[in-house]
């Protein structure tokens, strides 16, 4: 059954059950205006749209930053009670949502209980002239809201590949977005949503903010260079979606100022710096809530979205999305190919929450600083943590919070082996993404930038190439191949079930030498016939990757075959020689696993 179909089919139990209740007489009746309705600090439960209709859909979510809640429950205007079926969420925040669709008009509210106990009431009241109060400022409670959306919108299966063309399919979903057509305008409707990676959490906030009613800030950015981070100017404050409901095209007004103020360098600004929209946390699960922004060395920009609790038959794991300059969206697992993490002189990289605002006294916003967020109570925690910590340091620490039992060595190499085979085949969709553009321009090209530049421009080369791609698939590759050396030099992070760390990687060495040939991806030739790669091949292509990523080159080109074989015998396309000659001088970029300085 559907979750529309069954949501009509719950409502139709719920009257069925108010018929009964009305006849039986075991059951207290109390009117609801008898009944003290208040949430805590801790739960708060929100409805969607702000003015709920007879007979439409009404979304409740209910969050809680203090612990998993067991249940949800609508109480019409008689006290009659309804259980509500829920889909459960995170931890922390904690979330329960449910959707009902048919509610007649008149007053109810809604519950929230945990192991019996009420840990929140709110008031919903269908019909009428009125709207919900929105709260109009940042906190502890709007704070655990966004990162409840922000897990709710990307959802689906740990094992599933989700992947997007673009933000605007997500946020027009029903299914997934609790803030669709929130303030009853149609407003979703046709609304253009393509941010690439650096847009991606100004993005979210900033639909967030207008849905919600909260003021957002952002500023203006230089991009560092090779001996300085990035640094900002004042921030800029915009507080049009606190004085009521505010149309499309305020929104999009304000996504367009957003898009050409904020870049790469936006979140990569030291990690001392207070003129900054993000600033550092501590790496602890409960302060890298959905919603946390991870910023690496380089430029590339992830949103975290949800964590998958270890059991005793799955690893853990954590979640993030991203977008790539042709604007598609993408689901990817933390590990070292994704998720990197240098110390340079040139950023301020790891893990970082939007910088909060809050109200003056004398009227107006401006945002807290880094002294105002120690162990500030409404928002995470200011910290230096990441800034005292080896690269090595930081992805086991990270790996025992994701596996706080530690993983079997196979388990952990499944798991390394899956996050590369992802990694691949999100680069095929990017590959693939550039042929198009030649199917529908044959005979064209692209330029291409020179120096540094080929990582940081606009236009085709920024849409189809794959520079960046391609050094994080390098570094990818070496992680895989370089885990039996980790269980050796870090076996505290594995479970070696009494042998010793040479015996697991000796182990774990000959399992690899398998599994690589067992696991393979498809690709899309220029004739359009698929070809397939095992792993194996594409880790012995390493070499071939680190001059691959130019769109005038063939697909198979891109893949790494060599002229004279059957899979290269497709190949239409070529780089021009001057573009040969650059990529030959920047190769080293590439081997070396290092962004240049601009």
């Amino acid at each position: 059954m559907n979750r529309r179909a069954d949501i009509k089919y719950q409502v139709k139990i719920f009257r069925y059950l108010l018929v009964c209740l009305m006849i039986g007489a075991s059951i207290s009746l109390s009117p609801a205006e008898d009944y003290s309705c208040e949430e805590t600090g801790e739960t708060h439960i929100w409805i969607s749209p702000l003015s709920p209709k007879p007979e439409r859909q009404v979304m409740i979510m209910a969050v809680s930053t203090a612990g998993p809640m067991s249940e949800l429950a609508l109480i019409d205007s008689q006290g009659r009670r309804m259980p509500l079926q829920t889909r459960r969420r995170g931890g922390p925040p904690w979330s329960l949502v449910a959707a009902l669709d048919g509610l007649e008009e008149g007053d109810y509210r809604v519950e929230a209980g945990r192991d019996g106990d009420l840990a929140a009431c709110h008031p919903l009241t269908i019909g009428g002239a009125g709207t919900q109060a929105s709260p109009q400022a940042w906190g502890f409670a709007t704070e655990a809201f966004y990162s409840a959306w922000i897990e709710e919108l990307f959802a689906a299966p740990a094992e599933e590949n989700l992947s997007f063309p673009s933000l605007e399919p997500v946020l027009r979903n029903s299914e997934r977005n609790f803030l669709h057509n929130h303030l009853g305008l149609n407003e979703d409707k046709n609304l253009p949503l393509t941010p690439d990676c650096a847009d991606l959490p100004y993005t979210l906030r900033a639909y967030f903010a207008w849905k919600v009613g909260l003021p957002i800030a952002f500023r203006a950015c230089s991009r560092g260079s090779g001996k300085v981070p990035p640094h900002c100017g004042a921030a800029i404050i915009k507080n049009d979606f606190t004085h009521g409901i505010s149309s499309q095209a305020s929104f999009r007004n304000m996504s367009r100022q957003l898009m050409d103020a904020v870049h790469s360098g936006s979140a990569r600004t030291g990690l001392e710096d207070e003129a900054t929209d993000f600033y550092p946390i501590s790496l602890s699960r409960e302060t890298l809530w959905p919603g946390t922004v991870y910023a690496d060395p380089y430029g590339h920009v992830m949103v975290l979205v949800e964590w998958v609790p270890q059991t005793a038959e799955r690893a853990g794991s954590l979640l993030a999305v991203d977008a790539q300059p042709d604007n598609s969206v993408a689901r990817k697992r933390f590990w070292e190919g994704t998720f990197l993490f240098a110390n340079t002189e040139s950023a301020g990289p790891g893990f970082k929450a939007f910088r909060p605002l809050v109200r003056k006294a004398t009227g107006g916003w401006r945002t807290l600083s880094n002294d105002e967020l120690v162990d500030h109570p409404g928002f995470a925690s200011f910290s230096l943590e990441q800034e005292q910590l080896s690269p090595d340091d930081f992805y086991a620490g990270l790996a025992q919070l994701i596996n706080p039992r530690g993983l079997d060595t196979r388990q952990a190499y499944e798991a390394t082996l899956d996050a590369l085979v992802e990694q691949i085949e999100t680069r095929v969709i990017s590959v693939e993404n550039g042929e198009a553009y030649f199917r529908k321009r044959p005979g064209g090209g692209v330029p291409m930038p020179d120096g540094a530049t080929i990582f940081e421009t606009i236009g085709p080369w920024e849409d189809y190439s794959t520079p960046s791609r391609d050094m994080r698939l390098i570094i990818a590759i070496n992680v895989l191949n370089g885990l039996p050396e980790k269980i050796e030099r870090h076996p505290e992070l594995f479970v070696l079930n009494g042998r010793s760390p040479e015996d697991a990687k000796a182990e774990i060495e000959q399992h690899h030498a398998r599994r690589i040939h067992e696991r393979s991806i498809h690709y899309r030739r220029t004739d359009g016939s698929p070809w397939e790669l095992s792993v194996a091949e594409v880790l012995a292509r390493k070499p071939a990757f680190e001059m691959a990523y130019n769109p005038n080159d063939c697909a198979e080109i891109r893949w790494g075959a060599k002229p004279g074989t059957e899979e290269y015998s497709t190949c239409r396309r070529h780089a021009p020689a001057d573009q040969r000659a650059k990529m030959g001088r920047y190769r080293i970029w590439f081997r070396e696993v290092r962004r240049p300085a601009r």
